[in-house]
């Protein structure tokens, strides 16, 4: 009865998709002629296009959209997805569908399948299927919480991680999951640091037990809580059991006791691989991060370009030795790249440092001087004003740099790190500005301990917003020119 009702559900669904589609192909032409021919209605336009070759292109569109959806699995159970996953699997697929709509107007001549329409149909074509989804899982969410459409599942292990898993889904009940109990051995003997729970949930038997608990109570899907390195033997078992008898099984992935880093799951050329990540910038959101810095950087380099001529002039008016200093700094994967600022400097200024070391005023492995002697007095002024990092926009066009990340260290500072942490700074690449620019811009100031502290705190809490307000505070604190040098 529960699989019938499912089929029913997905037909309909691909029924639907289909027929998002068709609105979102008329809307794409009506859109598309609008600039030339003005208002053109949905029945004059399929009257327009009701030929034969163009109603078996419209066949083979049909079919061809039905294969990516369903090769994308947008038709597959996605109780526990919170969303995400399936609006990126439907995105690809829309992408996917509408180049080989692209690809078939070509090939059969067919004019009015241009580029303006199949862009038209892409963006209504997600949009459409995206808010489809999300009504669907909304009224999904309501017939399951008044106990309808719902699916029973076994939980395996009775330790903390299994308990609390079985809470949080008793917590959301629109997901439509009923806990219906648990198999473990009674008194387990080699949890090895999980401690086991007592819940009030049904014990329905031992690990041995589990075919016939499987066939007894009507099993739909099965959540393994064992540790791995203890169970591993009887967790092979179970998983078997199921693949022969089509049984969804999830194995919380959760098998190290991680601090910082966030596990997700992905597929290398059909391999399943679990990915420990420690930095917060997802694949999309990192393309919009690379997308406004480079929207950025050309207009600010463009404008800014007399105040880039003045500066090199003055440069070389002043001060003899080249307008621009260029140094190793170590980026993105402690991959090494050259930055790029105005000279502020004396030449062979690096030369010098090694004499100065004892002057050093910096905590930490950082090298700092407040009167330092190799500045030159308009390097002075180029300090107190951040000019000297104007240069650094084009670091960030060659992908070296970002607008907004912990500033990157030079090589000499690098080699001094003794702690491990110290490297998580490079997990994301180096920007401009940063939160420790805008909250005291010197490290004499701010201790390096603090300094690493508010890289870190950025990398963890990274979004587009925290980027734009860093950027933000960073123009009054230019102007100010509190404690730069």
């Amino acid at each position: 009865m529960q699989n019938s009702k499912r089929l029913v559900l997905v037909y309909c669904l691909k029924i639907f998709d289909i027929a998002l589609m068709l609105m979102a192909m008329t809307a794409s032409f009506i859109l598309a002629e609008m600039p030339r021919n003005g208002i053109v209605w949905p029945q004059d336009l399929w009257q327009i296009n009701l030929k034969l070759i163009n109603v078996l292109l419209l066949v083979l569109l049909v079919v061809i959209w039905h294969l990516v959806f369903l090769s994308m699995g947008l038709y597959d159970s996605r109780r526990i997805d919170r969303g995400k996953g399936e609006y990126h699997d439907v995105f690809k697929a829309v992408v996917m569908g509408s180049m080989l709509l692209l690809v078939v107007g070509a090939l059969f001549r067919r004019d009015h399948i241009n580029r303006e329409v199949v862009l038209y149909f892409a963006a209504l074509t997600f949009s459409f299927t995206c808010i489809g989804r999300l009504f669907l899982r909304m009224v999904l969410g309501w017939v399951r919480v008044h106990n309808r459409n719902l699916r029973r599942l076994l939980l395996v292990g009775s330790n903390r991680r299994g308990m609390a898993f079985a809470r949080r889904v008793k917590a959301k009940s629109q997901l439509g999951y009923r806990v219906v109990g648990y198999i473990d051995d009674q008194f387990p003997s080699c949890y090895e640091g999980y401690q086991t729970t007592s819940v009030p949930l049904p014990y329905l038997g031992s690990l041995e037990a589990f075919d016939e608990v499987l066939s007894r109570e009507q099993i739909d899907e099965v959540v393994i809580a064992l540790p791995i390195r203890s169970f591993y033997e009887p967790m092979q078992r179970i998983i078997e059991s199921c693949e022969c008898q089509g049984i969804q099984v999830h194995l919380l992935s959760d098998f190290f006791q991680l601090q910082i880093a966030r596990a997700r799951s992905a597929e290398f050329d059909g391999i399943p691989l679990l990915t420990l990540s420690t930095h917060n910038l997802p694949l999309w959101p990192g393309y919009m991060k690379r997308v406004f810095d480079i929207a950025v950087a050309v207009p600010a380099i463009v404008l800014l370009s007399p105040l880039f001529l003045l500066s090199a002039l003055l440069i070389k008016l002043l001060s003899p030795g080249p307008v621009f200093f260029v140094q190793d700094r170590v980026g993105y994967n402690r991959r090494p790249f050259r930055m790029i600022k105005f000279r502020s400097m004396v030449p062979n200024a690096d030369l010098m440092q090694k004499e100065l070391e004892v002057l050093n005023e910096a905590q930490g492995p950082v090298f700092k001087i407040k009167n330092d002697p190799r500045v030159t007095p308009l390097g002075r002024i180029f300090r107190k004003t951040s000019l000297d990092e104007l240069p650094q926009l084009f670091n960030v066009l060659r992908g070296d740099m970002s607008l907004v990340g912990p500033r990157p260290l030079p090589l000499r500072d690098v080699e001094q790190f003794e702690e491990n942490y110290l490297n998580r700074r490079f997990s994301v690449r180096p920007g401009i500005t940063c939160l420790w620019q805008v909250n005291g811009r010197t490290a004499t100031r701010t201790s390096f301990d603090a300094w690493i502290e508010q890289d870190l705190e950025y990398i963890d809490h990274w979004s587009f917003v925290l980027d734009l307000k860093i950027l933000a505070k960073t123009i009054p604190a230019v102007l100010r020119g509190t404690d730069a040098h």
